[in-house]
């Protein structure tokens, strides 16, 4: 059986689910990610996703779980699509499925931990920073790996000035990652 989701998650996905007519596939960013695939003590109340898939599906799926939605208010949480988000070039090549088996019509994947450090790279707010602290300790996650990647699949997809990206990066190593 797949890991259980912590409340009030579990009950609100499961409430989606059973409202969706047709299979959704979401790849989820950010805190969500955090939270639900990586077990970090952090609190969120919105699930961040990339694309829907189908693509269409994106409207219905805001309208009955995201901000505002009845759903929302009953369980103080919500789906939210990301406006913007730069993501590894073959993040989906890496993807998990957490909780595959879990709910009828939605399948959630996560990022791997690597991308979702990347994925927080251009925002860097306060809350990334803690996030991939809290990554970087708890999943003890490879400086190296992170560089190469970055290197690879991020560096040229970025949008803003490079070396911004490039010292946030580096900062973070130095910072957070124990074999810099």
């Amino acid at each position: 059986m797949p890991p259980d989701l912590p409340p009030p998650w579990k009950q609100f996905l499961e409430e989606v689910d059973a409202l969706l007519s047709e299979p959704v596939e979401l790849h989820c960013i950010g805190g969500f990610a955090v939270v639900a695939a990586y077990y970090l003590p952090r609190s969120t109340n919105d699930l961040d996703y990339y694309t829907p898939i189908p693509v269409d599906c994106g409207e219905n799926l805001e309208q009955l779980a995201g901000q505002g939605s009845a759903l929302a208010r009953k369980y103080k949480v919500h789906v939210h699509r990301a406006a913007v988000a730069s993501l590894p070039m073959n993040y989906e090549e890496r993807l998990t499925e957490p909780f595959a088996g879990r709910f009828h019509n939605i399948r959630l994947f996560v990022l791997d931990p690597y991308d979702l450090v990347l994925s927080k790279l251009s925002r860097n707010a306060s809350r990334d920073r803690e996030d991939v602290a809290l990554l970087a300790k708890t999943l003890n996650l490879d400086a190296a790996t992170l560089r190469e990647r970055y290197e690879r699949e991020m560096k040229n997809v970025l949008i803003g000035p490079p070396e911004r990206h490039h010292n946030t990066l580096k900062f973070w190593i130095e910072a957070y990652f124990n074999n810099k």
